[in-house]
């Protein structure tokens, strides 16, 4: 037997009509006050000017409850938008607290950064996140599985196999589906350097062609692609023995996603920074870091000092 499950499994329970407890809070609260005041007005206020303070006042409470954008509705949209209003805009690293403004400085000063507080504190070469009072994570790369192309014995021992790995876990877990957006142009450089130095004036020409394929490509489609990363935490408390359990746990996890067709693979400490990074900025070709960057720890001299003994 087969039961469909909605996409939203955090949705909310239907009251009435359809209808959320939130959305009736929403819709009902406006309605039966417009209406208290209606009722009080009618005989005094003229019923043109009763309906046009009224229609407004319903239709707003209409729309915040039952119209979405992007899957929210709109009364969460406004507030969002609250939010983000009075959030400041420029963050910065530094804790410290800055310094009195000068006396003599006349004009009205910029607002100053407000502190950046992100909460990964240290990663390890290994690939666990340090989150301070929130424990420690580490990521996996899935690759995806074609389930539609199965058989229906394949996809019953595919989704068999996955409700194992979900019923052994015992602690918090994200799965992220992240889209990004394919670079062709670096490839396309490649292509165009190494094609003189072909042996064969053909393999030239197939690599040029190639290489306007590609060029023409990104020029007329958005290209993008998929990640699969599943997060794996461990809650504070865990002391030193945090990392060790992390560990443990993602090369179960490891095991229990290939039974279920998903390549997974641990992120160590370079290849996590890197998808931190993209992910806090996916349109910056530089997100990851360059090779051989020094650690949080490492002194770094400059030329010609020595370091003492």
């Amino acid at each position: 037997m087969r039961i469909r499950m909605p996409a939203d499994v955090e949705r909310e329970d239907k009251i009435l009509a359809g209808l959320s407890a939130r959305q009736l809070l929403i819709l009902g609260v406006p309605v039966l006050a417009v209406g208290a005041a209606a009722s009080a007005l009618i005989d005094v206020v003229p019923l043109p000017v009763l309906a046009a303070l009224v229609i407004p006042v319903v239709g707003a409470a209409a729309a915040a409850a039952l119209v979405r954008r992007d899957g929210l509705t709109l009364d969460r949209l406004a507030w969002a938008a609250v939010q983000f209003r009075r959030s400041p805009k420029r963050r910065a690293t530094r804790p410290a607290a800055p310094g009195a403004m000068p006396s003599w400085v006349g004009s009205e000063p910029a607002p100053l950064p407000a502190p950046l507080e992100l909460p990964a504190h240290a990663i390890g070469e290994d690939g666990v996140i340090d989150l301070a009072e929130h424990g420690s994570a580490l990521i996996l790369a899935c690759s995806t599985v074609n389930f539609h192309l199965r058989t229906e014995q394949e996809q019953a021992a595919l989704v068999n196999a996955f409700g194992g790995f979900l019923n052994s876990l015992s602690a918090p877990v994200q799965v992220v589906v992240r889209a990004e957006a394919v670079r062709l142009y670096p490839l396309v450089a490649a292509l165009d350097r190494a094609a003189p130095s072909l042996p064969h004036p053909a393999l030239a020409r197939a690599a040029a062609d190639h290489a306007d394929f590609l060029a023409s490509l990104a020029e007329r489609r958005d290209l993008l692609y998929r990640q699969v990363l599943v997060v794996l935490r461990e809650p504070s408390g865990a002391g030193r023995h945090g990392a060790a359990t992390l560990r443990r746990r993602a090369e179960d996890a490891v095991r229990a996603l290939a039974s279920a067709g998903s390549a997974a693979v641990v992120l160590d400490g370079p290849r996590a920074a890197a998808v931190l990074a993209s992910a806090a900025d996916p349109t910056d070709p530089n997100a990851a870091p360059p090779e051989g960057l020094a650690g949080p720890e490492d002194t770094i001299t400059g030329p010609g000092w020595k370091e003492e003994e």
